[in-house]
């Protein structure tokens, strides 16, 4: 990619460049997305025994962006002692997010206890290191957006694979958080996700694939893939009044600016 291509290129928000499933494929798939014009990856962690693969792997490109957390799904997983390793890595990785964190009720509610306990450290800890958060919301946008507001966290970030309404979108955006538009809105009966995104604010929109996840309407192999990141483009162009540059453009404006790095 020239430097002119690199100022163009888009962001993928969201995805698990470090998953297994990817791990093998990862130079095709990169050469695929600097061909497809994605240029960037945030790459968000899950659990602390992945961490070391993790920042290992985005230290061979720079393009590659690390985020560090503890995913509220794993919560069984999780040790009290990994909020100190956290903070060490933090001080010492300087990655350019704490994620991915948040609550998931999609878990029985004698986990959730737990999980805002951790929500909360994390929070706090991003706070203390001036990050951003990428939040794992599920069935409780609510709950979260209270709990930001109760910790005063005032750094942003980015609502993952944003499936709220319009008043919790407006909530999220007013506390400095801009909202992932995934491959959801590739599928033609996701009538709900597909009109609010139509309808907000382009400044509060990023693009992401959830790679290896949430694949696109058009992907048969079920395998999604960073590169598909131009399809969740082209049905946002299909679903909004600006020009597809002009989307590609401001997605990417609003990934550097929560993530506070330099343009190329």
């Amino acid at each position: 990619m020239t430097a002119v291509q690199q100022q163009d290129a888009l962001f993928d928000s969201h995805c698990h460049w470090d998953h297994p499933k990817l791990q093998a494929l990862q130079p095709e798939l990169w050469q695929a997305c600097e061909n497809n014009g994605v240029g960037h990856l945030l790459v968000p962690a899950t659990k602390a025994h992945n961490w070391s693969d993790l920042i290992n792997l985005c230290k061979q490109q720079p393009n590659w962006h690390l985020a560090l957390g503890l995913h509220p799904y794993f919560i069984a997983e999780h040790q009290p002692a990994h909020i100190s390793q956290l903070q060490q890595l933090v001080t010492t990785e300087n990655p350019v997010a704490i994620g991915e964190i948040g609550l998931d009720w999609h878990l029985p509610e004698s986990t959730w206890e737990a999980q805002e306990t951790l929500f909360i450290e994390q929070l706090q800890l991003a706070q203390q290191s001036q990050l951003p958060v990428i939040l794992h919301v599920r069935k409780c946008h609510d709950r979260v957006l209270k709990l930001i507001r109760q910790q005063r966290f005032t750094d942003g970030g980015f609502v993952h694979a944003f499936s709220g309404n319009e008043q919790q979108a407006k909530a999220y955006a007013d506390l400095g958080f801009k909202l992932g538009v995934g491959g959801t809105i590739t599928y033609q009966r996701a009538t709900k996700t597909r009109q609010i995104f139509s309808r907000l604010p382009l400044s509060w929109l990023v693009l992401e694939t959830d790679a290896p996840d949430m694949p696109m309407s058009h992907q048969t192999d079920r395998l999604n893939r960073p590169d598909a990141l131009t399809k969740v483009l082209d049905a946002l162009t299909e679903l909004r009044a600006e020009e597809r540059t002009e989307l590609a453009q401001q997605t990417t404006a609003n990934c550097f600016q929560i993530l506070k790095l330099a343009r190329p």
